[in-house]
């Protein structure tokens, strides 16, 4: 058999895709051949001469879990004989951390850790190996990516080297116990309500339909449906699982379900299938003795097939208000499948077309069918925390990894809300809060940006914008856990403040821009203003990049997140400045021209800062207070804000402000607002001066 398989085997350098060829040709040197495996296409069995030497397969045709780009990667795997391990390589992904910072050779020596482990070998990224699992080094600056890998590399294997029989899976494998039907509870129903809560499931395929199924393979164009025929119904299939009485009785009848439930033995179960249309789900090719062909239920990722004796004929039906279905069936779920009632299942029908005399195309169709919760239990197990968080979705997994980072984060947001909400008290203590301000920047820099890697991306908001066009998922943007709540705050603030407070006391390489000019200055380092007339210019580049950037994302999100190198951002804090000299030099560039003046990056390129500002006219607060004088005369916050957000005459432009304060402790300190001590020296000399200088709205720009 095996020499059969081999002398159909095709040369390995027809193998496509190229990149696929040399993760199997470096694993496996002697191989010579491959051939798609007759029950599994997408498993390539590996020949060196005649001798079947192992598997190959790309884990996108098993899995497609979401990594952080929100895309699915795909990885080779190479098998041998005996389950383990030969080599692995990602072949395709659209990472943005790995589209230009980290090296790919860094991600090819994280995946070369798993040659040599076997293919039911539990696994975790980072920590200690134990005796019940392996660790393996992460890769710093996409720890998100590399779990994911680390997730399909291992749970494909797992799936495959079952399927090979290469490693023992249990009965059960990772099923939870099946559920238990509640046989003693019953409430009449008619057809609408049955159908209504799900309990009997619906397919309605039309002709044209089915045409669209074979579009692109040798069917199409084969049996098709004229124009006025693509809306005519080729099957409207229902199916149920009958064993629930509150199913069966209202459909069946006492007897006929009594009768039912009688034939069959413990761990088997019953489904019906009605169908009415021109496609019969029977087929007229079955013969006694045979298989139906045309229906199949698949759970777990198995599929079963129905014989003669698992068939019996339906036909008397009472329920009320059942339309005509002239195909009618119960087929009997046998004992050895561990079919379990609760757990999401599918019946699959297949649809055939013949290409040729010997030669014919199938499209497979599924049902899918969830038993409704009320009509079941399930026996509790106890899991270990470990066996527990395996169980979870992986960006469960994620979260339940970074619960330090988002407790610390969590912490940190509070301490900003306490700032934002009684900023008017502290700001009348100057040095007190100059020292907070400073602590929470070098917070935002060392504990958000270099450790937590939570610098928020103008790729973010173009990845979001790009979900809502070709289908959001929330999957997608959970599976960091600190750019999730950092962005759920940061959409908050934006309607309550407006961008000034992330640009201003959230954002890594503000925050690292601001330090620095700080050190700069206690340094003696001369300062440099640009004219207001250039200043307003110049602030539209960051508007102009932000468009140019959206519009091409529309076409390529992939090219769009290349030219978003704009941003410094990977280089300077995601990677730490381990990258190479071109976008080593662009940042440290931005960050000396900083030493001479604040901000500029934040002020005229920053795209990310673009985007925040648009929305910052919905804000629902104006707390940065003004004075009638502001402007005119007195022009002293105008010139002491460091990132030119007041005007001249006086007002505070919210899109441009990054929210420092530093205004508010001089519109509060009566030895430095003009007004204030105009009224202080009244005071001492005895003039009638009113108790508090009048206070006015800041004059907004819209």
């Amino acid at each position: 058999m095996v020499l059969a398989a081999a002398a159909n085997a095709q040369p390995l350098s027809e193998y496509a895709p190229v990149a696929g060829r040399q993760v199997i040709q470096g694993a496996m040197p002697s191989v010579t051949s491959f051939q798609p495996r007759e029950d599994n296409r997408a498993i390539q069995e590996l020949y060196a001469g005649d001798e079947l030497v192992g598997y190959a397969y790309q884990t996108l045709d098993f899995v497609q879990t979401p990594a952080y780009s929100g895309k699915p990667l795909n990885a080779m795997v190479v098998l041998n004989t005996e389950g383990i391990i030969q080599g692995t390589r990602v072949i395709h992904h659209d990472e943005p951390i790995l589209l230009i910072g980290i090296p790919e050779i860094k991600m090819h020596n994280f995946t070369d850790q798993y040659t040599g482990l076997k293919a039911d070998q539990r696994v975790t990224v980072g920590g200690k190996s134990s005796e019940r699992r392996v660790a393996v080094d992460g890769l710093s600056g996409a720890t998100v990516t590399v779990m994911v890998i680390n997730e399909v590399i291992m749970r494909t294997a797992h799936r495959v080297g079952g399927e090979l029989g290469l490693i023992e899976v249990t009965a059960a494998g990772n099923r939870p116990p099946i559920a238990e039907i509640d046989k003693t509870t019953y409430a009449d129903k008619t057809w609408e309500e049955l159908t209504g809560d799900g309990s009997i499931r619906r397919l309605l395929l039309t002709r044209g339909m089915v045409d669209d199924a074979f579009k692109g393979g040798p069917a199409e164009g084969v049996e098709t449906a004229g124009p006025d025929e693509r809306d005519d119904t080729f099957i409207d299939l229902y199916a149920t699982y009958l064993d629930v009485p509150t199913i069966g009785r209202n459909l069946l009848g006492d007897k006929q379900y009594e009768w039912l439930m009688s034939e069959m033995k413990e761990g088997e179960h019953a489904i019906a299938v009605m169908a009415t249309g021109t496609y019969s789900f029977r087929g007229s090719g079955y013969v006694r003795g045979g298989i139906f062909d045309r229906v199949q239920i698949r759970q777990f990722g198995d599929t079963f097939n129905f014989r003669d004796l698992d068939y019996h004929r339906l036909s008397d039906v009472y329920i009320e208000g059942m339309p005509r279905l002239p195909e009618m069936a119960m087929f009997i779920v046998r004992q050895q499948y561990n079919f379990d009632p609760g757990t999401p299942w599918s019946l699959e029908l297949t649809i055939k077309r013949q290409t040729g005399p010997l030669d014919s195309e199938f499209a497979v169709v599924p049902l899918e069918y969830q038993l409704p919760e009320q009509y079941y239990t399930r026996a509790e197990v106890e899991l270990s925390q470990e066996e527990w968080l395996e169980e979870q979705p992986l960006w469960v997994q994620v979260w339940y990894k970074k619960q330090f980072q988002i407790v610390v984060l969590g912490l940190g947001i509070g301490v900003l809300l306490f700032i934002l909400f009684f900023q008017d008290w502290l700001v009348k203590k100057p040095q007190m809060m100059r020292w907070i301000r400073h602590a929470f920047l070098t917070y935002t820099l060392f504990f958000i940006g270099w450790y937590a890697l939570g610098q928020l991306s103008i790729v973010n908001v173009l990845t979001f914008a790009n979900s809502l066009i070709s289908g959001f998922t929330w999957e997608t943007f959970l599976i960091d856990p600190m750019l999730f709540v950092l962005w759920s705050v940061v959409a908050g603030i934006v309607l309550l403040w407006g961008r000034a407070v992330y640009c201003g006391w959230l954002c890594p390489f503000g925050a690292l821009q601001e330090l620095i000019n700080e050190i700069a200055r206690k340094l003696k380092v001369p300062q440099y203003t640009v004219p207001f007339a250039w200043h307003e210019r110049l602030w539209a580049i960051k508007y102009i990049i932000l468009l140019v950037l959206f519009g091409v994302s529309l076409e390529s999100l992939a090219t769009a997140e290349r030219m978003a190198e704009v941003e410094p951002f990977k280089t300077a804090i995601t990677l730490h400045f381990d990258r190479t000299w071109p976008f080593v030099t662009y940042a440290v560039l931005l960050l000396a021209v900083n030493l001479f003046t604040r901000k500029v990056y934040c002020r005229y390129l920053c795209p990310l800062g673009a985007a925040l500002a648009l929305p910052t006219k919905l804000r629902v607060f104006d707390w940065l207070k003004r004075r009638k004088e502001c402007g005119n005369p007195c022009r002293l916050c105008d010139h002491e804000c460091e990132v030119q957000a007041i005007h001249p005459d006086g007002h505070i432009n919210y899109m441009e402000c990054h929210y420092c304060l530093d205004c508010q402790m001089t519109y509060f300190d009566d030895h430095k607002c003009p007004p204030l001590i105009v009224k202080r020296r009244g005071k001492r000399r005895g003039h009638n001066a009113p108790d508090h200088p009048e206070e006015i709205p800041v004059v907004q720009v819209h």
